[in-house]
């Protein structure tokens, strides 16, 4: 790390060597609503807070220099929630588009969105795939937004696809492999994970990147996603900093797990 670059970072990350930061972190942003009712505020209250501190966190991540950043906003299952709720969710997905699309310009962002869109309203579409083209040439952090999004459901659209190409004698199911299965996820995707935050506590992935997360270090924290600082993201990167990561190499028991 550039001695002029170190000088613009917290104290706490300075003395990190940069081979030892994450390159792609991602976050599963939970705990909105129970924000909202320890407040005794509505639940959408929740939702417009932590809409806000997707803001900060991009900013930091950004600021910091992190490669990729990766948000699970809403799953393939939130439809399940009350309709009211949902389309509440939906605009405010459109408002955060419009009001932060001059911070991600500005900030050299390129913007992502993985998830099966075609289930999104119409309006939601068109902002996210305008911000897409018009963010595609930026060099900075690519941010990637998970809307409808599910890791299953990524598998297993990426393997309808392989099986078309398949069916129709353009591929020998004989050289379908990781890396053939991988090109197939999502278009704008993320490649592998190797920091993995979850807020408000929960000790579950809930199918969020299933494919990318297989060696990532996971983080969880109590902090609920509306109180979730800067500071509580650079907790998370000094812990990554301190651990040792095997990959099932060094130190493995030699059936791919870690041993100490």
């Amino acid at each position: 790390m550039a001695d002029t670059e170190a000088d613009n970072l917290p104290p706490e990350l300075a003395a990190i060597p940069r081979q030892r930061w994450p390159e792609h972190v991602a976050i599963i942003m939970d705990g909105n609503g129970r924000w909202a009712t320890r407040r005794g505020l509505p639940r959408v209250a929740g939702h417009h807070e932590g809409a806000d501190r997707v803001h900060d966190i991009v900013q930091d991540a950004s600021d910091l220099g992190i490669r990729r950043l990766t948000l699970f906003a809403f799953s393939h299952e939130n439809w399940n929630r009350p309709k009211a709720e949902v389309d509440i969710l939906m605009h405010i997905y459109e408002e955060y588009l419009k009001k932060e699309r001059p911070f991600i310009f500005d900030n050299n962002i390129r913007f992502t969105n993985i998830g099966r869109r075609r289930e999104l309203p119409q309006f939601v579409r068109d902002i996210v795939e305008d911000t897409e083209r018009r963010s595609a040439d930026n060099t900075g952090m690519t941010m990637t937004l998970a809307v409808n999004y599910g890791g299953r459901q990524e598998i297993v659209d990426a393997a309808r696809h392989l099986a078309a190409e398949a069916a129709a004698g353009h591929l020998d199911p004989a050289a379908v492999d990781e890396q053939l299965i991988a090109s197939h996820l999502y278009p704008g995707g993320s490649p592998e994970v190797d920091l993995l935050i979850r807020t408000a506590g929960e000790m579950r992935v809930s199918n969020f990147l299933l494919w990318q997360i297989s060696y990532a270090e996971l983080y969880v924290t109590d902090v609920l996603w509306p109180d979730f600082t800067e500071a509580e993201l650079h907790k998370a990167i000094l812990d990554f900093a301190g651990r040792e990561r095997r990959f099932g190499g060094l130190g493995s028991d030699g059936n791919g797990h870690d041993e100490g």
